[in-house]
């Protein structure tokens, strides 16, 4: 483990971020990371309990809420979507956060519950039945279906139809259970219920569901001696009120307290955790004192109740008939540690039926195997989650403890060391981050072989794995990208198409957009590859042009057959080879392309694009021995260029219907005919290359027409990339860097950021909306939102009011081309 960088709050002289107690973080899978602190002025002598949201890959744009929060903020939890957050105090007020217009720096309070006076404790959104298991042993499998299986598991509550219904259940200090369903109409059911008749203080709880829709809930007093008790939480509605069943269920004493060596040396049960919120059988305990602790892993099973011979000789138990029980049995347990300050644990669903205890030797490594402990000394230990031995070790700087013991003694004089106080792992396991006790946030990352030299093909291997199940998924896979070097970018690319293409044609099609976003963020992080990632750019944004204009074709006839009339373009633009725009336009039925003149005109900015890129790809035909060049790809790529040649014929029949929508030329004739010698040159280009398997060579006659197109067409600028100032290609070297939330970093550029440079606009040019293509100036008005991930820019608020362009728009409403998400930036920016 080592650190990637750190992040603190900047000094002020009357109000300052203090570590709030308890200090508590949450990560989602959208690599979002929320986490609290109080904010105390000095002159007014008062505590503003604060919510800050940031982003991994620009965690100095934090986004600070005013919680409203009267007390402390005791819990928070991300849904499954990632795009929620839910937030609870020691008074029993728990709020809903969303994103105001999707924006991840721009969040509201929409709805909420509470239990008056009644601290919360244990806080978890109801599950939704969505369970996927890795198998880490068949990582080789060619197969996604071998690799990553959907689980039986069914929702904590269901509506009609069996779609789960959202909603959160807590536990609170005395004892209550309560759960607030969200009604698809915005309202609120809440309902609250004692966990058992004899309501008792409840110092620590946990939350973990089972796969039959039941709610398993794990409670302790906070001292050692008492049992840790588990009860079942059932969820129904009845006549539209929200009803809660419980049930105890067996429960358990840490074994520290049995153990003569050990009863009375830990006092206190300071952490209480299932091994994962769909994992209910499998808990973690940890013990301590002042000054160390000990932890214990336990497991829920199944045991054969024993029958006495007199019983027997009775009635004889026959197979499966014998009576069963649940009890608990430890695993493992930990020797004596330093004290626990705290836990993370992995979210990675592993299954772990063949492992349990014994895993194999090629996966025993794998970082969703370990969970992370936190201690006072400043060191973080990555330790195994079943045998609960050391994988991994991080000393901070704190934590180097000197030999001699008066600078033990003078160093506890000092004051208390920094250490984490919160800490959550991300979702492939692969990076760690932690708040101090001084408020400051540090992220490290976690080696995919755990500290052990492996070779570079095993390395691959669990970073190609991760990237799979991010694929699979939707996950944001940021996390990987840290630990992805240079070196690696082309095999970990290769490796990851070739993985591809062994799915199924359906799988294929479903993910088809999402791996050229993850090749993009990949190839930004070598030198050799960079070009490629405006090449990935340009298809996704060609792959959106072509399913929304063919979306706007209709069939003349209500009764069609079975094919629309976009597949029926594909399928005409692909047996006709002719190179004659218009011999290939009276084999479709023109009559399916009328559209009204207002959309037509509505769509130009797109169709400009399509034709700017077609010449550009052909002007550049000459230099494709160069791969460093955008669009060097393309020339290869015959799926694309098959449906920029299908685009092409669309356009040429719209241009029919109003002019003024076909793409603009410089030419230096005015007799020639753009459209029509562009198409030629096209469809000669794809015919080379429409065979994947025996592609050939374009012939030298292709090449020669394509030297005299700037002699003939003015060849546009295309703008390739947007500026992307996040830190993932800042941290390739492994040096620490140090930032401040709220000041962009100055961070000299990158080699790999410099290779960028050709491709951007340089800060004081005009900008554009990468979306709508339309010029904003070199220092926009409007307000705009970015992507976080590939750094798009576009328009916040749109200016068109057309059906079509707003159909256009509303595919980027929540999410960018490449799935990031977006986030509101400053007017003027530069």
């Amino acid at each position: 483990m080592d650190l990637a960088y750190v992040c603190e709050w900047e000094k002020r002289p009357k109000s300052n971020h203090c570590p709030s107690i308890p200090l508590v973080c949450a990560w989602s899978c959208r690599n979002l990371i929320a986490f609290t602190t109080d904010l105390k002025n000095e002159e007014e002598k008062d505590l503003t309990h604060m919510i800050h949201i940031l982003d991994t890959e620009h965690p100095w744009d934090v986004y600070s809420i005013n919680s409203g929060h009267i007390e402390i903020i005791t819990c928070l939890e991300w849904d499954q979507s990632g795009s929620r957050l839910l937030s609870a105090d020691a008074d029993g007020h728990i709020k809903c956060w969303s994103m105001t217009d999707h924006l991840a720096n721009s969040w509201e309070n929409t709805v909420g519950s509470m239990v008056e006076g009644d601290p919360i404790v244990a806080l978890s959104w109801l599950h939704n039945g969505v369970k996927l298991a890795l198998h880490v042993e068949k990582s080789g499998a060619s197969n996604f279906g071998e690799k990553f299986s959907r689980v039986k598991f069914s929702p904590s509550l269901t509506l009609f139809g069996g779609k789960p219904m959202e909603g959160w259940i807590a536990v609170t200090i005395s004892g209550l259970v309560t759960v607030s369903l969200l009604k698809p109409n915005g309202q609120v059911l809440t309902s609250t219920e004692s966990l058992c008749r004899l309501r008792c203080r409840v110092a620590l709880a946990d939350i973990a569901f089972t796969g039959g829709g039941n709610i398993v809930v794990a409670t302790s007093d906070g001292s050692s001696t008492s049992p840790v008790q588990f009860y079942k939480v059932c969820v129904s509605v009845v006549n539209e009120k929200c009803k809660i069943d419980t049930e105890i269920l067996p429960s358990l004493f840490m074994r520290c307290t049995t153990d003569p060596a050990r009863k009375d040396k830990y006092p206190a049960i300071t952490h209480l955790k299932f091994l994962a919120r769909d994992m209910s059988e499998q808990v973690l305990l940890c013990a301590s004192n002042q000054n160390s602790s000990i932890v214990e892993c336990w497991s829920l099973r199944k045991e054969g109740l024993p029958v006495n011979n007199i019983f027997q000789q009775i009635s004889p138990v026959v197979g499966d008939k014998q009576p069963m029980i649940l009890k608990w049995r430890i695993l493992s347990a930990t020797n004596d540690l330093d004290r626990v300050s705290a836990v993370a644990l992995p979210k990675l669903p592993i299954s772990l039926t063949n492992t349990d205890l014994k895993v194999a030797n090629d996966t025993k490594f794998f970082p969703g195997l370990g969970l992370a402990l936190a201690f006072h000394d400043g060191s973080v230990h990555i330790v195994h989650r079943l045998s609960l031995q050391t994988m991994a070790v991080f000393y901070g700087s704190s934590s180097q403890r000197p030999v001699d013991e008066q600078a033990i003694k003078r160093q506890r004089a000092a004051g208390p060391l920094v250490h984490f106080k919160a800490m959550q792992l991300s979702w492939t396991s692969l990076a760690l981050v932690g708040i101090d006790n001084h408020g400051k946030l540090s992220m490290l990352r976690i080696s995919p072989s755990m500290g052990h030299v492996l070779d570079m093909n095993m390395s691959l291997r669990h970073l190609l794995f991760l990237l799979e199940y991010c694929m699979v998924t939707g996950y944001d896979w940021w996390d990987i990208l840290l630990h992805v070097q240079p070196n690696m970018v082309q095999n970990l690319v290769e490796k990851l198409h070739e993985e591809y293409m062994r799915q199924n044609a359906a799988l294929q099609q479903v993910l088809s957009t999402r791996i050229v976003a993850m090749k993009a963020s990949l190839c930004k992080l070598s030198s050799n590859t960079v070009a490629r990632v405006c090449d990935y750019h340009a298809k996704l944004f060609l792959i959106a042009i072509s399913c929304t204009l063919k979306s706007l074709l209709r069939p003349h006839f209500l009764n069609t057959p079975d094919k629309s009339p976009g597949d029926r373009l594909t399928e005409i633009c692909s047996k006709i080879t002719d190179i004659d725009i218009d011999k290939v336009m009276i084999n479709l039925k023109t009559e399916e392309f009328v559209l009204e003149m207002t959309t037509l005109q509505s769509l130009q900015q797109l169709i400009q694009w399509v034709g700017d890129f077609v010449l550009y790809l052909l002007a550049s035909l000459p230099n494709q021995g160069s791969p460093v060049r955008p669009g060097h790809s393309f020339l290869r790529d015959g799926a694309s260029l098959g449906m920029l040649r299908e685009l092409m014929v669309v356009i040429r029949i719209w241009g029919l219907l109003k002019p003024s929508c076909l793409p603009v030329y410089t030419a230096t004739s005015d007799t020639q005919d753009s459209m029509s010698l562009l198409f030629r040159l096209l469809t000669k280009l794809w015919l080379c290359c429409r065979d994947e398997t025996h592609p050939s060579e374009p012939d030298d006659t292709l090449i020669d027409e394509c030297c005299l197109l700037p002699s003939q067409l003015l060849i546009p600028n295309v703008d390739w990339l947007p500026i992307n100032n996040g830190i993932i290609s800042k941290l390739q070297n492994k040096q620490l860097i140090r930032l401040q939330f709220g000041k962009a970093p100055g961070l000299i550029g990158h080699t790999v950021s410099s290779q960028f440079d050709v491709f951007v606009r340089a800060p004081g040019q005009p900008k554009i909306d990468h979306l709508r293509r339309l010029h904003l100036g070199a220092y926009p008005t409007e307000e705009c939102k970015s992507c976080t991930r590939c750094g798009c820019v576009t328009m916040l608020k749109s200016p068109n009011k057309t059906t079509a362009v707003k159909q256009w728009e509303q595919r980027w409403i929540k999410n960018c081309l490449c799935g990031g998400l977006w986030r509101r930036m400053p007017l003027s920016y530069s």
